[in-house]
């Protein structure tokens, strides 16, 4: 056990075939009590079994809290309201990465730090370029993060404080123009320089949408939505992906690699994909003649081929607190667009009755950040494709703290989970 955890004096006692274990309790700062049963197999001859670790604490971590029951979520002790509110994706970003608010020089400085090395080289976007054009985007992500950092051999050590720092900055900007590109080549459009002198989500948006003959004024309606849904999904405890990012970064893989795979696994529909589902359930319930009502009856009926998505959650049992943000700012992104449309008008009228109905109430149904995110993000202009690259380009800084926090505990060990054999038992192989 690490020197920076709370052991308690209570152990937790495991008795199996005569022989008992005392294990010791960790107390966090908040949530639940852990058993540490590192020594388990060692005493009892026990392992435990924990399909998809919905038990098991993989990390002490210091980054991101979450009380599910209670719909609470932290970065780094400051509620996701108040950065919403008041922060910036980049403040957030230095935040999670660095464990504390900059102040406003170094935020600047960072900032322009950012900002100069958004521009890719040009042998990189050939690279990019050359994929097949059905290419799906987070294929194309997952391998301009892998191939990121063959440019930049010198930020490859992760045990070199300084590559690392500059690494960081690297794929902050660089995954901006990036994740450009990906909507520019899905509608067929030349990949735009970065114009220095603006903000990171500005600047984003722009060389997304821009033409490259003629001027572009940012909207600060739709550059402050942006803002705020990379900010709500820049982190969030040990999900598939940031779990996968800390097991690949334990063989002391470099931050490009790991970050990679992180990409790789948030691409699974069950991860990443789910505000894009959202977006095709509103759409077919539109041209099926539905009503939201004849929908939600489907639903409990369990109505063969029905399916609701955007609502419920792994960890949150109450509303999630991020849903709640981004509803607010979906009225006003699409009445300042004018599409204010049918989807909407469904989706809060699916949010209503799930509210208000027992059954949803009793199995903990709420809408969750997925549920309105793709309406904001099709009324922007991004492809449904774009859905889950828009979730990555948030999440990196997370990714990165979470990378680094694990590079540097003390106690990191490779990811080796045990496995519980069900095979055939030896046996012997036919000799004629």
């Amino acid at each position: 056990m690490t020197s920076h955890l709370n052991i308690l004096t209570t152990k937790a006692q495991v008795t199996a075939g005569g022989a008992t274990a005392a294990l010791p309790v960790v107390r966090p700062v908040e949530g639940n009590d852990a058993v540490a049963v590192g020594t388990l197999r060692q005493q009892t001859g026990l392992v435990t079994y924990d399909p998809g670790f919905t038990n098991t604490a993989c990390a002490a971590s210091s980054i991101t809290y979450i009380d599910g029951d209670q719909g609470i979520l932290r970065y780094r002790g400051y509620p996701i309201e108040q950065l919403a509110e008041h922060s910036t994706f980049l403040e957030t970003a230095y935040l999670l990465i660095y464990g504390e608010l900059p102040d406003a020089t170094t935020l600047h400085n960072f900032s322009a730090r950012v900002n100069r090395h958004t521009l890719v080289p040009e042998n990189f976007r050939s690279f990019l370029a050359a994929f097949p054009q059905s290419s799906h985007p987070m294929s194309l992500m997952a391998s301009a993060m892998s191939a990121l950092g063959t440019f930049y051999p010198e930020t490859l050590d992760p045990m070199d404080d300084d590559a690392v720092d500059l690494a960081t900055v690297l794929l902050l900007a660089k995954v901006r123009t990036i994740t450009s590109y990906l909507q520019r080549s899905l509608v067929g459009r030349p990949l735009m320089y970065p114009d220095y002198s603006r903000g990171y989500v500005e600047d984003f948006l722009r060389m997304t949408f821009a033409e490259p003959y003629a001027p572009w004024d940012p909207d600060p309606v739709i550059v402050a939505a942006m803002d705020k849904l990379l900010i709500l999904h820049a982190d969030h405890e040990q999900n598939c992906s940031t779990a996968t990012v800390r097991i690949v970064g334990s063989s002391n893989a470099n931050v490009y690699s790991s970050v990679a795979a992180g990409v790789n696994a948030l691409s699974g529909p069950s991860h990443g994909g789910a505000n894009e589902a959202v977006l095709l359930m509103l759409q077919n319930l539109s041209e099926s003649g539905d009503t939201v009502e004849s929908f939600m009856k489907k639903v409990k009926d369990k109505t063969a081929g029905v399916r609701l998505m955007g609502f419920g959650h792994r960890v949150y049992k109450s509303y999630d607190p991020r849903a709640a943000i981004v509803k607010s700012h979906a009225d006003a992104v699409l009445a300042r667009l004018g599409k204010r449309d049918k989807l909407l008008d469904m989706a809060l009228g699916l949010e209503e009755i799930a509210l208000n109905d027992d059954y949803f109430i009793e199995r903990k149904l709420y809408p969750n950040v997925d549920f309105y995110t793709g309406l904001i993000y099709q009324a922007i202009g991004f492809k449904p494709l774009m859905f889950t690259p828009l979730f990555a380009l948030g999440r990196m800084p997370g990714w990165i703290a979470q990378w680094r926090e694990m590079i540097r505990d003390p106690e990191m060990r490779i990811g080796r989970p045990r496995q519980i054999y069900m095979g055939h038992p030896e046996r012997q192989y036919p000799v004629p």
